[in-house]
C-alpha cells in the first residue's frame, strides 16, 4: 500500500496562508490532495495560493474566514460539503503570566481551543469515515515554561480533545501534531528571537523546528489508518532535554 498518497482527497487546512498550514498545503498538493485552505486575510490566502502553485503546480480553493465565529465554521462546512482530512493550525493568541489581565488568560482558549473544537464539530457531519482530524496544540502542554499557565493548559485541552474526539468519531481518526519552536523569518534581533535561540539550548537537537517539518508530521496523521488519539511531538527533544 502506498501511504503517502493523498490523491484526490480533499484535504482542508483552516490557517493554511501561512506557516505550518502553508507548508502543509504545498506538500499535501505535491502528494495529489484536493486542497482547500482558509483564513481571515483575502490578501495572504491569494498570496498562498499563488506558492502553492508554484511549488506544487497545483490551484487550490481558498475561503476568508474567522475561525472564532461559529456562525462562519459552520457555513463554511455545509459550503464546501463533504471532506477527507481537516488541519486546524489557525490561532491568535498572547502568553502570559497567572497575574496577566483576564483577556491575556482568556486568548489562548479563545483563539486556539474553541475554534479548534468548533471546527472539529462543524466538520464532522461531512469527514469520510475513512477521513481524519489533526489537531495542534504545542510542546509547551508538556513541558510549560514560567509565564505560560493558561497557554500551558490550553495546548493540553487540545490534546485531550483529540483523545476524546478520536473515541468518538471512530472510525474517522483524530490526532494532534504538538510541534516545538517553529523559525520565522524576519525574527533577527527581535524577542521572539531571543526566545529562538534559547530553545537551541532546550532542545536535543540544538535548534529550532521548520513548517516543513512539521507538516510532515501532519500527513503522517492524515496518511497512516491505523493512527488514531495519538499526539506526536515534532519539538527536536524539547521534552527530553
Amino acid at each position: 500500500m502506498d501511504y503517502w498518497n493523498l490523491k484526490d482527497k480533499k484535504v482542508v487546512i483552516i490557517g493554511g496562508s501561512s506557516g505550518i498550514g502553508l507548508a502543509t498545503a504545498v506538500a499535501a498538493a505535491k502528494l495529489g490532495a484536493q486542497v482547500i485552505i482558509a483564513g481571515r486575510s483575502q490578501d495572504k490566502l491569494l498570496q498562498a495560493a499563488e506558492h502553492v502553485k508554484q511549488q506544487a503546480g497545483n490551484v487550490i480553493e481558498f475561503h476568508v474566514l474567522d475561525n472564532r465565529n461559529e456562525s462562519q465554521l459552520k457555513q463554511f462546512f455545509a459550503q464546501i460539503g463533504t471532506i477527507d482530512h481537516l488541519f486546524t493550525p489557525g490561532a491568535a493568541y498572547v502568553r502570559g503570566p497567572l497575574t496577566a489581565e483576564r483577556d491575556v488568560a482568556v486568548s489562548c482558549f479563545e483563539g486556539k481551543f474553541w475554534p479548534q473544537y468548533f471546527a472539529a464539530k462543524y466538520a464532522a457531519p461531512y469527514l469520510s469515515a475513512t477521513g481524519s482530524i489533526v489537531l495542534m496544540s504545542g510542546a509547551f502542554s508538556q513541558r510549560p515554561l514560567d509565564g505560560g499557565a493558561s497557554y500551558a493548559a490550553c495546548n493540553g485541552a487540545i490534546e485531550s480533545l483529540g483523545k476524546a474526539l478520536a473515541v468518538e468519531l471512530a472510525p474517522a481518526r483524530v490526532n494532534v501534531v504538538s510541534p516545538g519552536t517553529i523559525w520565522r523569518e524576519g525574527q533577527e534581533g527581535s524577542a521572539r528571537g531571543e526566545h529562538f535561540k534559547e530553545y537551541e539550548k532546550l532542545s536535543l537537537l540544538g535548534r529550532v523546528g521548520f513548517d516543513e517539518e512539521v507538516a510532515h508530521t501532519v500527513l503522517y496523521l492524515m496518511t497512516n489508518p491505523f493512527t488514531t488519539g495519538s499526539t506526536l511531538f515534532p519539538d527536536g527533544g524539547y521534552l527530553l532535554q
